[in-house]
């Protein structure tokens, strides 16, 4: 996968093999930022990541803001959407959750608090292109 990586898609079998040949790049310490319409695929995205690394239980975490899986990789599943004030995520221990070394992280919505993020992420962004087909773009930054 070459970066920035960008392609339409119309199935999600498609969204599933993308976020597969992603997974081969994840090591632990990333962090991986995920923005788009509504409803357009994000957890999918990241349930299909954690599939690679058998973990099956991924959910939404737009209630709990966070969730954590364990498999061949840890991962931290976190989504902003409910999020209204920094200081929510604060009380949480996010930061402590961002600078661990030993899981990858996932922030769904993350552009509602970019000036908390570390600068080097991976940036995915699915954003619906018309009624059959999703567009996914992903960069690399740092």
């Amino acid at each position: 996968m070459e970066f920035p990586f960008h392609k339409k898609i119309i199935t999600e079998s498609e969204t599933a093999e993308i976020a597969e040949e992603f997974s081969k790049l994840l090591v632990n310490g990333e962090i991986v930022l995920l923005n788009g319409d509504l409803g357009s695929g994000k957890t999918f995205f990241v349930k299909s990541v954690c599939r690679q690394f058998g973990i099956q239980n991924v959910s939404s975490p737009s209630f709990s803001i966070v969730n954590e899986y364990q498999g061949d990789k840890n991962i931290i599943h976190f989504d902003f959407y409910r999020v209204k004030k920094i200081e929510e995520l604060y009380d949480i221990g996010f930061e402590d959750y961002i600078m661990n070394t030993e899981t990858v992280v996932f922030i769904e919505w993350s552009n509602m608090f970019l000036e908390i993020l570390p600068k080097k992420n991976y940036e995915i962004e699915i954003k619906f292109a018309n009624n059959s087909e999703r567009e996914i773009t992903i960069v690399k930054h740092g």
